[in-house]
C-alpha cells in the first residue's frame, strides 16, 4: 500500500477537520432521501439516482463551468464516487482514492497490485469511518476512510477458480453485502453478508440452490450441472428499509450458450431476487430470462419506488433488463404487474402467467448461426438507469443490437460452448412510462453501444452522455437537449451530484478523468 498526500500531512488533517470527516457515515444517513451527499453506489437505497438538489436547473444549466479536473491515473474510471462529509471516495481496479470534493485535491491513495480480471471497478461501500473495496483477485479490503490504511483483508472466493470482483458493496445497518464476478469458467455465484468490524461471514446465499432445495428441480437431476451454473452477482442491489427486503439482479447460467446440458429454467440465474438482509433467506424471485442461452444476465439495477397504480397504492420495483424487456413487479411479493419490450426483441414466443418471457427454441444458438435481437451485449447492461418521481418516467440507456449466435462445441459442458458476433448497434436514451411500458420519448445517443448511465434531479434535469463524448443535459419530460459540452472521453459510469457550502456540484467521470461542474458565482 502507498499513501500519497497531495499537499502534505497538514493539508490532509485540515481537509478532514474542516469537512467534518471525523463524523464518518452514520448508517442511518443511508435512509434519507438523496440530496446533499452521495453516500452509497446509487446515491440512496432506491436505485432511482434522483437527487432533490435543484440549484442547477433548466434556467441556468447553460452557465455550468468547471470547478476542477482530476486525473489520478491513465485507467478509465467506471466507479460512482461516494461523497461524504466533503470527501470523495472513488476507485479503479487495484486503486482507491480520497479527494477533497471542493477542490479535487487527492488526500490519499491506496494501491494493491492483484491478479484477476481488471474489467472494471464500480466503487466502495462505507460504514462509519471504514470503506469496503472489492479487488480483481476477489478480496474484500476494509480501509480507514481518514488515511487509507488497511484494517483487514479477506478472500471472498478463490481467484484460481476464475472468481474476480467488480461491484461496490452495499451497507445495510451493520451488514456489508458483497458479491462476486466470473466469466467463462463454470463456477457458482453467491451473495454474502459480512460484519463490518471483522469481515466475519454472517450468511451466504447461493445463486444456485443445493440439491433438494426449492429451485433445484429447475436443473437436470442426477448431474452436477447445478454446481457449475454461474449466476454471478456483478452489480450493487437495492433495499427497502420498511419491508426489510434486499433486491438483487443475478447473472446468466453456464455454460453460456449451450442449454442442452442444463435443461430447465435454471433458477436462480437471470433472476431478480428478494432476500432478508439479516438472514439471507429468500423471500421471492422473478426470472426475466428463464433458461437463458444468450448471455442475458439480469443484474441491471432493480429500481424501487412507491406510487398509485390502477388506483391502489403499491410498492413497486422496475427493471429494464438486458434481454430487451421492461418489468414492473410488486416488490412486497414479487407479483408480476407489467412485462413489455422496450426495444426490438424476437427471442420469445410469448409471456407466461408469471409475466416471464417464454423462450423460442428456434432462437437457440446453432452450428450455422442464429440471428437474434438483442445481441449478447444486451439491450441494457451495467449503465445506471434513473427514475424521476416528478415525471413518472424510467430512463434507460438502450441498445439496438443484433448478434449471430453460433454453437461451435455442442457437447462442451463448460465455458461459452459457442461464440457470438455482433452485427450492428446504435444506442438511444429511452424514457419509459412504468404504468404502461410505453416509450414516452427517445434521445439518440449515436452509433455503437452506449456506456453512460443517467442522473435526474429536482432541477428538472436529466444528465447523461452520448457516444461522441458529449455530456448532455436533457428535459426529463420531453428529452429535449438543453445543454451539452464535450468531455474529451467516453463516460463509462454515470453522473452524480452533491452540495457543499451552499454550492451544488455535478460530477462526471469521463475516461480517466473526474470533472466537477458548478454554476459561476454571481
Amino acid at each position: 500500500m502507498k499513501i500519497i498526500a497531495c499537499a502534505g500531512l497538514l493539508f490532509t488533517c485540515l481537509a478532514f477537520g474542516a469537512s467534518g470527516a471525523d463524523e464518518g457515515l452514520n448508517p442511518q444517513d443511508l435512509l434519507k432521501r438523496l440530496s446533499n451527499s452521495w453516500p452509497t453506489f446509487n446515491g440512496d437505497y432506491s436505485g432511482k439516482r434522483y437527487s432533490e438538489l435543484s440549484q442547477i436547473n433548466q434556467a441556468n444549466v447553460h452557465k455550468l463551468t468547471l470547478a476542477w479536473i482530476l486525473q489520478p491515473q491513465s485507467v478509465g474510471i467506471k466507479s460512482t464516487p461516494l461523497e461524504v462529509n466533503g470527501i470523495l471516495y472513488f476507485t479503479t481496479p487495484d486503486n482507491v482514492w480520497a479527494a477533497d470534493a471542493r477542490t479535487g485535491h487527492i488526500i490519499w491513495h491506496y494501491y494493491r497490485e492483484s491478479t484477476g480480471d481488471h474489467i472494471g471497478q464500480r466503487g466502495v461501500g462505507m460504514y462509519g469511518d471504514w470503506l469496503y473495496f472489492e479487488t480483481p483477485d476477489c478480496h474484500l479490503i476494509c480501509l480507514e476512510a481518514k488515511t487509507g490504511k488497511v484494517k483487514w483483508n479477506i478472500e471472498l472466493a478463490d481467484p484460481k477458480l476464475g472468481y474476480f470482483s467488480t461491484m461496490a458493496p452495499l451497507v445495510i445497518r451493520k451488514h456489508v453485502i458483497v458479491g462476486v464476478s466470473g466469466d467463462v469458467t463454470d463456477i457458482p455465484g453467491f451473495l454474502e453478508s459480512l460484519e463490518p468490524e471483522t469481515g466475519k461471514v454472517e450468511w451466504k446465499w447461493n445463486t444456485e440452490p443445493r440439491p433438494g432445495e426449492p429451485g433445484s428441480e429447475t436443473w437436470p437431476q442426477g448431474t452436477d450441472a447445478i454446481s457449475h451454473g454461474g449466476g454471478m452477482t456483478w452489480m450493487t442491489g437495492t433495499y427497502d428499509p420498511e419491508l426489510n427486503q434486499l433486491y438483487w439482479g443475478i447473472g446468466n447460467p453456464n455454460p453460456v450458450l449451450n442449454g442442452a446440458i442444463r435443461k430447465g429454467d435454471n433458477l436462480y440465474t437471470c433472476s431478480i431476487v428478494s432476500l432478508n438482509p439479516d438472514t439471507g433467506k429468500l423471500n421471492w424471485h422473478f426470472q426475466p430470462s428463464p433458461h437463458d442461452t444468450h448471455d442475458w444476465d439480469a443484474v441491471q439495477t432493480p429500481v424501487i419506488f412507491d406510487d398509485e397504480y390502477q388506483g391502489v397504492h403499491r410498492k413497486l420495483l422496475a427493471q429494464a433488463s438486458r434481454n430487451g424487456y421492461f418489468f414492473v413487479l410488486d416488490r412486497t411479493t414479487g407479483e408480476h404487474i407489467l412485462t413489455v419490450p422496450f426495444i426490438k426483441t424476437d427471442w420469445a414466443k410469448g409471456i407466461d402467467s408469471r409475466g416471464e418471457p417464454i423462450p423460442n427454441p428456434e432462437k437457440e444458438p446453432k452450428p450455422d448461426g442464429t440471428l437474434v435481437s438483442p445481441g449478447s451485449d444486451g439491450a441494457a447492461n451495467w449503465m445506471a438507469p434513473s427514475f424521476d418521481p416528478e415525471t413518472g418516467l424510467f430512463y434507460v440507456s438502450a441498445r439496438r443490437l443484433w448478434s449471430i449466435f453460433y454453437m461451435t462445441a455442442e457437447g462442451k459442458p463448460e465455458g461459452w460452448a459457442g461464440r457470438d458476433r455482433n452485427l450492428w448497434a446504435s444506442s438511444v436514451l429511452e424514457a419509459i412510462d412504468y404504468k404502461t411500458g410505453k416509450v414516452d420519448w427517445q434521445h439518440e445517443i449515436g452509433d455503437g453501444e452506449g456506456l453512460a448511465g443517467s442522473l435526474t434531479t429536482a432541477g428538472q434535469l436529466l444528465f447523461t452522455a452520448d457516444n461522441e463524448n458529449n455530456l448532455l443535459a436533457l428535459d426529463p419530460k420531453t428529452g429535449k437537449a438543453l445543454w451539452h459540452v464535450n468531455l474529451g472521453a467516453r463516460m463509462e459510469s454515470a453522473p452524480s451530484t452533491y452540495e457543499l457550502d451552499g454550492k451544488q456540484y455535478l460530477l462526471t467521470p469521463a475516461g480517466s478523468v473526474l470533472l466537477a461542474w458548478v454554476l459561476p458565482q454571481e
